[in-house]
């Protein structure tokens, strides 16, 4: 029966590399996805390749991929990733320069594009937004990204001609896998059981070390084996749509049912109707079994139609955000945190700073859980503080007046006071809005080395 093996390379775009490597080397895979595009990441890489037309795609692409082609062409492995952003056709042209730099030659890269509806947003300015009251066209001047989720058919058509590398902008993350099992085995929208079991493997790979341990690992109630030495997730699909998530043998982490299932769970809202421009896909059926160490069986999942519209990740310019942090020790430190925080607001006042929302945290006492909570868990004054000031303004302007009050609390605030921190943010922001699938459409361009 043939079997397909897949690699979760990259679960977000500042990922470790050497697990990737790794699987290439010893997984026996036939593919290696990376996904690299978070909803704000796209907004940043917009502004990036405003300011430079080559730039535009995954700030470490040129490190990862310097890392992994060679591998990959020696072990006959192929790419897919998400890693160009909002230019998959300038990632191509880096990634051929690395290319010839190692000296390599016989592969086909691929860019799909056809995500971006930037230049065509004044059509869909009466769009309700789905996060909060309002339409498209009330934020156009502020808008830097708009990009549809794209599904498979780019990718598979770039498979289909012979892509060794396939580079994309944005799609969906379960898209990464589901397009190589599709192109494979030939799987169409008919096919909604095997839909589903794609998209549920897609979705388990698609955060990489998570699925193996990292995210679920608690010391003494979760205990996950060599945790530094974190192997990355694959799977074994074959032609009936069952599939097997394992790892390297030798690396660290855990692959168990419960791994499984948290990660399933993981950002789906409805699991009846997981909403992807491939599928919509149920998961309510899923039975993870043991199958042998660091092997879990997946079976269940389905799929039940193709949504008529698309999701759009818009980015905009929002705020910005001034982070002033100073830290206090020894006797009374919480007492002096708070009368620091409380002079810090009182001057913002004074000098007539215009801000729109503050927060103050004392991290260590009540950053996470706020001041009733915070005092349940501390069952003695906290030995040492560090105070935490965020305040949103919408200019850089008065966001400099506050950091620079923030540098001021050394010798002007309470006693004590050590390593402070001022930081200041453009705050890119998202929101979403549909529009009917059939305007959005993958076009593929090809190099060859």
């Amino acid at each position: 029966m043939k079997k397909i093996r897949i690699g979760g390379g990259a679960g977000f775009a500042g990922d470790r590399v050497d697990p990737a490597v790794t699987l290439i080397r010893e997984g026996r895979l036939d593919y290696i996805i990376f996904e690299c595009l978070a909803e704000r990441t796209i907004g940043l890489a917009r502004q990036e390749m405003l300011l430079d037309p080559s730039k535009g795609y995954s700030r470490l692409l040129e490190y990862r991929l310097s890392q992994v082609l060679k591998p990959a062409k020696e072990h006959g492995v192929k790419i897919i990733t998400n890693m160009g952003a909002v230019n998959p056709q300038a990632a191509v042209a880096k990634a051929m320069e690395i290319a010839r730099e190692q000296g390599i030659t016989g592969l086909k890269f691929a860019a799909v594009t056809g995500d971006s509806v930037y230049e065509t947003l004044d059509e869909y300015g009466s769009q309700p937004i789905l996060e909060f009251p309002g339409r498209v066209g009330d934020w156009k001047e502020r808008i830097v990204s708009a990009n549809a989720y794209m599904g498979a058919e780019g990718i598979i058509e770039a498979l289909r001609n012979g892509a060794d590398v396939v580079i994309t902008g944005r799609v969906s993350d379960p898209t990464l896998t589901l397009a190589p099992l599709c192109f494979e085995y030939g799987w169409t929208a008919e096919n909604q059981r095997e839909l589903g079991q794609c998209i549920l493997a897609g979705h388990l790979l698609e955060c990489g070390g998570q699925v193996t341990g990292g995210y679920y690992a608690d010391p003494g109630y979760k205990d996950v084996p060599d945790l530094d030495n974190l192997g990355f997730p694959l799977v074994e699909f074959d032609e009936t749509g069952h599939f097997v998530l394992t790892k390297v043998e030798g690396t660290g982490g855990l692959v168990c049912v419960d791994t499984c299932k948290e990660q399933m769970l993981y950002e789906i809202h409805d699991p009846t109707a997981y909403f992807t421009p491939d599928a919509i896909a149920d998961f309510s059926q899923v039975r993870f079994t043991a199958d042998g160490k660091d092997r879990v069986s997946a079976w269940g999942a389905t799929s039940h139609g193709v949504p008529q519209t698309l999701k759009v990740n818009v980015c905009y310019r929002d705020s910005f955000i001034t982070d002033c942090e100073i830290s206090y020790g020894g006797s009374n430190a919480l007492e002096r945190a708070r009368l620091a925080g409380d002079v810090f607001l009182k001057r913002l006042d004074r000098l007539g700073v215009q801000y729109s929302e503050t927060r103050v945290d004392y991290i260590g006492y009540n950053s996470l859980y706020r001041d009733k909570i915070g005092a349940l868990l501390c069952s003695a004054p906290p030995g040492e503080v560090r105070l935490h000031v965020a305040v949103r303004t919408d200019d850089r302007a008065n966001a400099v007046k506050v950091s620079n009050e923030g540098d001021s609390i050394y010798t002007n605030g309470p006693a004590g006071g050590g390593g402070a921190t001022m930081h200041i943010s453009e705050i890119i922001s998202v929101f979403s809005f549909f529009l009917p699938r059939d305007k959005v459409k993958p076009q593929v361009t090809y190099e060859v080395i």
